[in-house]
């Protein structure tokens, strides 16, 4: 059960990194990023790479929250459900930060 709220936990804080990176505050961001970006571009890189962010926190919320209920039900196709979500969540989310860091930054790294 501790897993389950730290696995919450950290899904939560990688949704409030999301929604701070949608709003342009692209700090959090590697420098490379925030020295790549040109300033009119930060606002539509932010909510790219921040939507992503939220994507994968929302992966892991709901992934959190099925193993907990995997624990009371003994069923165990909630952890299945959620191990699926997991990793489809957090394909989409790189995928979309990915994508925005080549359009902004002309590459990754």
């Amino acid at each position: 059960m501790p897993g389950n709220i730290v696995a919450f936990l950290v899904g939560v804080v990688f949704i409030v990194l999301g929604i701070s990176n949608m709003r342009g505050n692209i700090s959090t961001l590697h420098s490379y990023h925030r020295h790549r970006v040109s300033e009119e571009d930060r606002i539509p890189f932010g909510k790219q790479v921040g939507l992503g962010t939220m994507i994968i926190g929302i992966g892991i919320i709901i992934f959190s929250v099925l193993s907990a209920v995997t624990l009371y039900t003994e069923n165990n196709i909630f952890i299945l459900i959620g191990t699926v979500v997991l990793i489809v969540g957090i394909i989409v989310g790189l995928i979309i930060s990915f994508k925005a860091m080549i359009k902004y930054n002309k590459g990754i790294f």
